[in-house]
């Protein structure tokens, strides 16, 4: 029987997180964090199966890199309470192979975030339940800020209304 779960929260300075650490966590990756002059190294995470980066039309593509991507996020925010990401994480139904779950999560965020001109960092994990069951879910962090050819530009306020949760 599939199962549904959606949250959304906020990744910020002020409860001590990193937009780097969050996002090498959550891609099972090391990352570089510029700011704070040291690597994250959550390689040995083994239930992340896919990572992808996707950039809205007109991003540099400098950003599908996700180090240069979320380090360029840290630098843009000078506050100790930035808010530096959203981060949305949602059930996949566990009926699903792994490649249609993937899909499913790739087109859901394309559609619902990149579309609306925001950067989406990707990252589907497959792990087990406690009942031994698979427990596949996506967690996708958005980066804040409008997005250009030259880069990150200001907040966009109206991404933090509710109605973008809701159909």
């Amino acid at each position: 029987m599939a199962i549904y779960h959606f949250s959304a929260k906020i990744i910020s300075r002020s409860n001590g997180s990193s937009a780097v650490a969050s996002a090498a966590y959550r891609s099972g990756s090391e990352l570089f964090d510029e700011r704070l002059q040291r690597y994250h190294d959550f390689s040995n995470k083994a239930d992340v199966i896919h990572s992808e980066v996707l950039l809205p039309e007109g991003a540099p593509v400098r950003l599908s890199d996700r180090t240069m991507l979320w380090n360029e996020v840290e630098e843009g925010e000078k506050r100790k309470d930035a808010q530096l990401s959203r981060e949305i994480e949602f059930s996949i139904p566990r009926e699903m192979s792994r490649e249609d779950g993937v899909r499913l999560a790739h087109d859901f965020v394309k559609r619902e975030f990149v579309d609306r001109g925001m950067v989406a960092d990707l990252n589907v994990h497959w792990d087990r339940a406690e009942d031994g069951s698979p427990k596949p879910h996506a967690h996708v962090m958005l980066a804040m800020r409008e997005v250009g050819p030259d880069g990150f530009g200001k907040k966009e306020r109206d991404w933090n209304g509710t109605a973008l949760l809701q159909h």
